[in-house]
């Protein structure tokens, strides 16, 4: 497989994975009462990190990789977004979980959650389709 390959499959999981959670795993948790959603959290948590942890590091993997094989445009651009995914995942996404984890549960952070990961749903797309149009073209 080619590292264009290996970037393109590894951002299309990414994209997969942040629509669900967007459109489905994020607003349910709207709909559990706060002792149920934090005993379902707890297992949901680290379910889901093994999923998206070994993506998230692949894709980190690969936009510094992609750095050495040459700066280019491309390159840069592709590192700077995987760059931005970690930081506003670990500064804002993480905080929040922990929050949750913790039985800090209200619905204005539930609605928060759902209405800042637009962000992350937007650059992970944004990296898919960068990546898509660089294979095709």
């Amino acid at each position: 497989m080619d590292f264009d390959t290996a970037r393109l499959i590894v951002d299309f999981g990414l994209v997969i994975l942040i629509w669900m959670v967007q459109l489905i795993v994020y607003p349910s948790f709207l709909y559990y009462k706060d002792t149920e959603l934090i005993t379902w959290h707890t297992k949901y948590t680290p379910r889901i990190t093994k999923i998206v942890a070994p993506l998230m590091f692949a894709q980190l993997s690969l936009s510094v990789f992609g750095l050495f094989q040459g700066l280019t445009a491309y390159s840069i651009l592709y590192a700077v977004l995987v760059l931005s995914m970690w930081i506003l995942t670990i500064s804002i996404f993480i905080p929040i979980h922990e929050k949750i984890q913790g039985g800090s549960v209200s619905t204005d952070l539930l609605q928060r959650l759902v209405r800042t990961n637009w962000c992350r749903t937007a650059v992970w797309t944004f990296i898919f389709l960068v990546t898509l149009a660089k294979v095709l073209y």
